[in-house]
């Protein structure tokens, strides 16, 4: 099981691959596996945006909720066991960032 990232431009066509393709600004492939392990450590009845990601589904952030989901970084860290959790919730802040200072964009949670 794994999460993958990619941040678009506007709100990405989850059943149009083609279409949603054209939006695409940026993605993390390589960390999914660690990134699912590090927010498993979050519980659903925990308040913020992190806890709500799909882990089998999808999953996607307009920029409000990836800067409010930025503040929750640290906190995530905190709960990270291994260095590739680590990396993996350093990937996901960069990529929070930047959706939060795009207008119109949407970082898409893509679970397994």
């Amino acid at each position: 099981m794994g999460i993958e990232l990619e941040l678009h431009s506007v709100r990405p066509a989850r059943r149009n691959y083609e279409k949603s393709r054209a939006s695409l600004l940026r993605a993390s492939y390589e960390h999914g596996e660690a990134l699912a392990a590090a927010l498993a450590n979050l519980d659903v009845r925990e308040p913020g945006r992190l806890p709500q990601v799909d882990p089998y589904g999808d999953t996607q952030f307009n920029e409000q909720e990836a800067e409010v989901a930025l503040g929750e970084i640290p906190g995530l860290l905190k709960r990270c066991t291994s260095e590739w959790q680590k990396a993996a919730v350093a990937d996901l802040a960069s990529l929070l960032k930047s959706c939060a200072t795009t207008p119109g964009s949407y970082l898409w949670f893509i679970g397994d």
